[in-house]
């Protein structure tokens, strides 16, 4: 099938190829001189459509593919100059005319230019054309984006371009769910979308747009079409399953509204099929638009989770998922200067996993074998208010608060065999996890020019978090030997509480004096502080279900931490010709002071850190940067608590108050080429970091129980990740691209106090080509291989898919997308290929307001997937169980 596929998509284009000729040449000025980004298209007499177009390179070099025959119009526009149209009738033979334009930038009396380029550039702004790219099958922005030359969506529904990840998306110029792009991309209606335009070197506050390098940050803003402003739109969708012993089903209504006062978007997700919204992951990630105030300080402090290791699912793969989720976004236009914004979402779903897995220890060869039932349940909330106040171009001021709660319970029960010394024991075990943690972030900024030598910046932000996780696990053998514990029961029931409480202060003063309209110094005063609290005890639930308290000190935590960081920075910045150089250098004083078991231990010291920023533009679309930094990485209170913490079944952890901070040496290369002409883009990074003195894990095993104690390692651990990736459209209807990334690490442990070296190497390689005709079938066909090596052990997977989707009988959609699966270890021992088709017909007329929609997901009843992962002590690979084939006949109604 994969054969033909290849073989019809070949004909295709040799047939396209076979029926059309060039016309190419070069546009200039009256001077003679080229002109780089004209734009330039042919429009059909027959037909009124546009056949082809293109975007001149540096050299005013361009090139169109026309019909043999055929009478066109060729429209020539240029920024400053006057358009030009010219009539010609192609031929059998191939067409060379250079285009001469005349300053002016009036269009020429009587002509009407009737056709928009699909692509075109402004400044820093690519713009889409959204219609030139939709076939008549796409449903969601998703859908249209996974067209555009430039621009994929990734499983996850994140948005990269130019191999960066889209950070912020807007629609009308105004904030969509902040801080993520997955609800957009997923919800955002295809027939609403006019233009897409992707804002590189994207900066939410005009006054440091100059002075700060905004090189990878992109956002993306959806342009409407004019019926769909100062108008509710949006869609109802209702479904129902066909044919199921279960009742399964879907309630989907999405509401959106936008005119230049407010705007409103809601969207509701009620289903049993496996559609998320969000996922737990989705959740714990969105930041909410909020970013590091300390971000060139030198300095790492990052508060970390103690969310216990829920199960979480990846993407809809469950054995069984119900869900239900709301979600609003809004902004407001108080006055010119004065504009709020915010979002609120709710969701509750309800998670069956089945999962078989092998976990073996590394150097020992020891393996845990396990077959895992759980059932888990999840509520989550979060809410955003927004306030921003621009007066005038010289004065900014921001404030934002973000809430997030959420509640948590998951109960386990699975069957271990644990292989010991070539001896095998089995064991019935029960687990419960509960957690319901709350947080607050606020962020104050304001921005003042004093005029065009000096900028002033101020940006504060405080986070509280409050968390309490509950861990219980019953087991048939004493896992660990703690102090206090009553052996000789039936089961050990063993249970812990936490209780951590952290609030942390980031504080910046950034000044920048103009030297000249291109060099600026940056004077950085700055502070990060941090108190954290860390209680938490181990308890014994008896036979008889009495509690027995291990009260022992090594069993129980009261830990007080501070933490503080002042900075003073001096940054210089250049541009040079195609150069721009930003080095800078910060002088740092830490103290640090944690007190548990009834005394203090406290460390300060000073420290300089510098870092490098260099930007080599080679063309206005081609460019080459790299950053240097050295980096203090500090942990916080969970790795210096010195009590034990029961993180799981088979894993006991204790910390150490005296540890010291790692240093980190990162050095990272990007480039980027984007070739309007030929609409090619190709970009590489190459990132290189040296960790010294990093906290590692002093592991000690009982076959596969595992007691770890952090430590700082004499020896360095290193990573090194590669990846780069061609794109290119040719021939107006297709669209190709091939990618590849290596990650290689090496790490340095102590495993049953020997000291260890463990390196990982993951590739990753693929292919990609997809037609996009108006009246024809469309393929996308993909084929992805994944090479995963662990200290010796080595995971493959192939992955070839492919996609048809195809719009006919004007009011026919049809899309199936097919995917296989080949997983396997370098041994042959483990080997398991699945696969997944799904498939959708759908109906609706021209302007309809009623679609009636036929799908079936999992079509070949496929019952479980692998996965397989690595931590510096042991290799592990799982299978999930994913929900059946469901069959779901819906209907939507389009406002």
């Amino acid at each position: 099938m994969k054969k033909t596929l290849w073989v019809v998509l070949l004909l295709c284009s040799l047939s396209a190829m076979a029926q059309s000729i060039r016309m190419e040449g070069i546009i200039k000025d009256g001077g003679g001189q080229p002109l780089e980004m004209a734009n330039i298209m042919a429009v059909n007499h027959n037909t009124n459509a546009m056949d082809s177009y293109a975007i001149t390179n540096e050299k005013g070099k361009y090139s169109l593919s026309l019909n043999k025959n055929t009478s066109y119009s060729i429209n020539v526009s240029y920024l400053g100059m006057k358009s030009k149209i010219i009539e010609i009738v192609t031929a059998d033979e191939n067409i060379i005319r250079n285009i001469e334009l005349e300053p002016g930038g009036i269009e020429l009396e009587g002509v009407e230019i009737v056709r928009e380029m699909p692509v075109s550039i402004k400044g820093d702004t690519i713009v889409y054309n959204a219609d030139s790219f939709k076939s008549g099958t796409e449903r969601k922005l998703e859908d249209v984006l996974k067209k555009l030359p430039g621009v994929e969506v990734n499983e996850d529904g994140e948005v990269e371009v130019e191999g960066k990840k889209v950070s912020k998306l807007m629609v009308e110029g105004k904030d969509f769910f902040d801080g993520d792009t997955k609800l957009g991309v997923k919800n955002i209606p295809a027939d609403a979308i006019d233009k897409i335009q992707v804002l590189r070197n994207f900066s939410e506050v005009g006054a440091l747009k100059g002075v700060e390098n905004n090189q990878d940050n992109i956002a993306m803003n959806i342009k409407l079409k004019s019926g769909k402003k100062n108008f509710w739109f949006g869609d109802l969708t209702a479904g129902i399953g066909v044919g199921h012993e279960e009742d399964r089903y879907l309630i989907n209504p999405k509401l959106f509204y936008y005119n230049p006062k407010y705007s409103v978007n809601v969207i509701t997700n009620f289903n049993n099929i496996g559609e998320l919204p969000l996922t737990t992951q989705d959740y714990f990630k969105m930041t909410g638009g909020f970013r590091g105030v300390s971000r060139k300080g030198g300095s790492s402090f990052d508060v970390s989770s103690n969310d216990l290791g829920i199960s979480t699912i990846r993407n809809n793969r469950a054995k069984e998922i119900d869900t239900k989720f709301g979600a609003t976004n809004f902004s407001y236009s108080v006055n010119k200067a004065w504009n709020l914004s915010g979002f609120g979402i709710v969701s509750s779903s309800g998670t069956e996993m089945e999962t078989k897995s092998q976990m073996t220890i590394l150097r020992s060869g020891d393996q845990q074998k396990s077959e895992q039932t759980s059932v888990q349940k999840s509520n989550f909330g979060m809410v955003k208010l927004s306030s921003s106040y621009k007066p005038n171009t010289k004065l900014q001021f921001d404030y934002d608060v973000l809430g997030k709660f959420s509640k948590q319970d998951e109960v386990a029960s699975l069957f271990r065999e644990s292989i010991v010394n070539s001896v095998s024991t089995d064991e019935d075990i029960y687990t419960g996890k509960k957690q319901d943690p709350t947080s607050f972030n606020q962020n104050l900024n304001l921005y003042y020019t004093l005029n065009d030598k000096n900028i002033f910046a101020f940006e504060a932000q405080h986070l509280y978090q409050d968390e309490n996780p509950f861990y219980n696990a019953n087991l048939q053998t004493q896992p660990f030997d703690l102090i206090g514990y009553a052996s000789g029961q039936n089961r050990n029931d063993l249970n812990q509480d936490r209780f951590v409480k952290t609030n942390k202060i980031d504080a910046k003063i950034d000044y920048y004096y103009m030297l000249t309209p291109k060099s600026n110094v940056n004077l950085t005063l700055g502070e990060t502080y941090s108190y954290q609290n860390f209680n938490s005890r181990i308890f014994q639930i008896l036979d008889n279900q009495t509690i027995n308290d291990l009260d022992a000190s090594q069993n129980n935590n009261r830990v007080n931490y501070a933490f503080n960081d002042v900075y003073l920075g001096l940054h210089y910045k250049i541009l040079t010709g195609k150069f721009t150089f930003n080095p800078g250098v910060s002088l740092h004083y830490y103290d640090m002071n944690n007190q548990q078991s009834g005394t203090a231990f406290q460390q300060n010291f000073y420290r300089v850190l510098p870092d490098v920023f260099a930007l080599y533009q080679i063309k206005k679309s081609e460019s080459l940067t790299y950053n240097y930094s050295l980096t203090n990485n500090f942990t916080d209170i969970n790795k210096l608590v010195e009590g034990y913490v029961f993180s799981n079944y088979n894993s006991l952890t204790r910390g150490d108050r005296t540890l010291e901070n790692a240093t980190s040496q990162v050095h990272s290369l990007r480039y980027f080429k984007y070739n309007m002409y030929n609409l090619e883009n190709i970009f590489a990074n190459a990132s290189y970091t040296k960790k010294v003195d990093a906290v590692k894990n002093r592991s000690v095993f009982s076959g596969v129980n595992q007691e770890s104690m952090p430590y700082n390692s004499d020896l360095a651990d290193e990573t090194f990740s590669a990846s780069g990736n061609y794109g290119r459209s040719f021939l107006k209807n297709y669209k190709a691209s091939a990618g590849a990334s290596v990650n290689w690490s090496k790490f340095n442990n102590f495993q049953n106090n020997t000291p260890t070296t463990t390196e990982s190497i993951t590739q990753r390689y693929s292919v990609k080509a997809s037609t996009n005709y108006k009246n024809l079938p469309n393929l996308e066909l993909g084929y992805n291989y994944t090479v995963n090596e662990y200290n010796g052990t080595t995971f493959y997977t192939d992955r070839p898919s492919v996609k048809l989707d195809y719009y006919f009988l004007k009011a026919f959609s049809f899309v199936s997308e097919y995917e296989f699966y080949n997983y396997r270890n370098d041994s042959g021992t483990i080997k398991n290929e699945y696969d997944f088709l799904s498939a959708s017909l759908i109906y609706q007329k021209k302007n309809a307001k009623m679609e009636y929609k036929l799908s079936a997901t999992n079509i070949l009843n496929t019952t479980s997937l692998n996965d397989d992962s690595f931590t510096e002590f042991a290799t592990r690979t799982s299978q999930y169980t994913v929900q059946p084939r469901y069959i779901i006949f819906s209907m939507k109604y389009n406002l």
